[in-house]
């Protein structure tokens, strides 16, 4: 879950996770090898003579959001070649495309900050470990991270995600054919922030409806600060609002229509100006608080009943801390959870040989699923804002500014994957890649990710023979910030 801060850059599966000792040791080592070439660019601008301003970048100052949002690839590619460190108008804010500056940036908390006034969530759901830093990030973050440590909580997670992927697959197995993104990855990923915040009594349709009022909100915000408009969100299937009182089975397929990017929140009827942002804002914080009576109710049973519960029963954090930190779990464990599943399948069902190796080794899974999220990162882009002035690469970067990290730039670097752009499962510095972020924010959820996607993946493979991509219904991923199909349609032998 990077830290995103809605819409371009959406709240988000931020803090990228508590399994990741491993992702740690090979960032480490990446970022040790590439720290020396950040230093000397750095450097290098100096000597050359840095760019004062935001002139001369001509690659940032032509780039257009529609580019950013369809296939961004092309235009990262050159930015990354030429322009590594690039003021984009379009964006109004610098961004970063090459994998030692991006590690650079993510790492140093103390230069480049999340903890800003423009910071749209903190204003929706309150400070959490999304929206600071120092000491104050880690007493937030740290009651959580500790709750997804342990050989015990991941098995416990396992089962109960393999558990409720072959069951939502079983229900379409005798269709022949279905839209994976509403029918199987965004029910999982609901079903399992349920059962991990302790909300698994209440309808999926109904955390699905604070969710977006929520997220809604927040872009609604960000837009009217002036940050761009809402490109890069694309709600997470089954978000259309519904009545609080709507039953739904824990693991059912929430029937909807075609996600709209941008959508108004159930309630707004005024389309523009300063009256749907005070609506807007107002149904976000009315479904925070709905949010915060359910969650007030499980922080009061014992300590091991949920990860709610633990984090508060350590006594670290306000009721509403905890509160505030689980609405950006919630964002995190919905939206780019459910991104990663359809990307990885998508990934798998275009590359039909690679697609009979990892059906005949289910153990190569894993390593595929690095791959898919490193060739397409859920979370594009995360957000920091320079605390001083700073020299990176050859820009020199003013305090206030707002600096963009380009996770999908950074995870195609020449210099740190071989053909970056070829979807290889066998790749075996896969896990360098940034999808879950560095540094301080790196995503408390990501192994949590990583089960429910192999847990998906696996239980189409078993259950759905000859599956293939609907040839007649495309599917790619899009999106500014949160990048993923946005309908994913199969078919398979019933």
């Amino acid at each position: 879950m990077p830290d995103r801060n809605p819409p371009r850059r959406l709240g988000g599966r931020s803090e990228p996770t508590a399994g990741a000792r491993a992702d740690a040791a090979a960032g480490a080592r990446a970022d040790a090898a590439a720290g020396a070439r950040a230093d000397a660019a750095a450097g290098a601008g100096d000597s050359a003579g840095a760019r004062g301003g935001r002139a001369g970048f001509q690659l940032g100052a032509a780039a257009t959001v529609a580019e950013l949002d369809g296939d961004p690839h092309p235009l990262l590619r050159r930015l990354r070649e030429h322009e590594p460190v690039s003021w984009l108008p379009a964006l109004g804010g610098w961004l970063v495309t090459r994998h030692d500056l991006a590690s650079r940036v993510m790492r140093d908390s103390e230069t480049f900050t999340v903890d800003d006034p423009r910071f749209s969530t903190a204003r929706v759901v309150g400070p959490s470990m999304l929206s600071l830093d120092g000491a104050a990030h880690r007493r937030h973050r740290d009651p959580f991270t500790q709750a997804f440590r342990g050989a015990q909580a991941s098995a416990l997670l396992e089962s109960f995600a393999g558990t409720t992927a072959g069951r939502l697959v079983a229900r379409i197995r005798a269709d022949g054919q279905a839209e994976l993104r509403r029918g199987l990855a965004g029910p999982l990923a609901v079903a399992v922030v349920a059962e991990v915040l302790g909300l698994a009594e209440t309808d999926p349709a109904v955390i699905l409806s604070w969710y977006d009022a929520i997220v809604s909100a927040v872009t609604t915000l960000s837009a009217d600060s002036g940050r761009g408009g809402p490109a890069g969100a694309t709600p997470a299937a089954g978000v259309t609002p519904v009545p609080m009182d709507a039953a739904v089975p824990m693991d059912a397929a929430v029937p909807v229509d075609a996600a709209t990017p941008g959508a108004m929140p159930a309630g707004v009827t005024s389309a523009g100006g300063s009256t749907f942002v005070r609506d807007s804002f107002s149904v976000g914080r009315q479904a925070f608080g709905a949010l915060r009576a359910s969650i007030e109710a499980v922080i009061g049973r014992p300590a091991g009943s949920s990860l709610l519960a633990a984090a508060a029963g350590t006594g670290r954090l306000s009721t509403d801390e905890v509160v505030s930190n689980a609405a950006v779990l919630m964002f995190g464990g919905i939206e780019t959870t459910e991104g990663m599943i359809c990307t990885a399948i998508l990934h798998l069902l275009s590359h039909p040989e690679q697609l009979s190796v990892v059906t005949a080794d289910q153990n190569l899974l894993p390593g595929a699923i690095e791959e898919s999220l490193r060739l397409e990162p859920s979370a594009a882009v995360v957000d920091r804002y320079a605390t001083a002035d700073a020299l990176l690469a050859a820009a020199r970067i003013r305090r206030g500014d707002l600096v963009i990290v380009s996770i999908a730039a950074a995870n195609r670097d020449p210099a740190v994957f071989t053909e970056p752009d070829r979807f290889d499962i066998r790749r075996a510095n896969a896990r360098q890649n940034l999808g879950f972020a560095r540094g301080p924010h790196f995503c408390p959820g990501a192994q949590l990710a990583r089960i429910e996607t192999r847990a998906a993946i696996g239980a189409v493979l078993d259950q759905l023979p000859g599956l293939r991509l609907d040839q007649t219904r495309p599917s790619a991923p899009r999106g500014l910030v949160f990048r993923k199909p946005p309908a994913l349609h199969v078919r398979w032998t019933p």
